[in-house]
């Protein structure tokens, strides 16, 4: 199961697991759509791996499979620009 991360890695927007605007890599590092297409040309800077796109969770799965709760960001240099 996805832990469905609650924020883009780089810029911190919210990115709740019921959106559709979140996209990930095999390593499940989350990222906004303008993030991974503008800074990073769709390619994880973590792994280097493709970004595509994550799948949503419907919320009223939630309260059984309840999406990750801790943020994570990470000092990329793309990030800081």
């Amino acid at each position: 199961m996805l832990l469905m991360k609650p924020n883009c890695e780089c810029c911190d927007r919210d990115l709740p697991a019921d959106r559709a605007d979140a996209l990930v890599c095999s390593f499940e590092c989350t990222f906004c759509q303008g993030c991974a297409n503008e800074r990073f040309g769709g390619r994880c800077p973590n792994c280097g791996g493709d970004l595509t796109a994550r799948p949503t969770r419907a919320r009223a799965l939630w309260g059984r499979f309840p999406p990750s709760a801790e943020r994570v960001t990470k000092s990329h240099p793309q990030c800081a620009a």
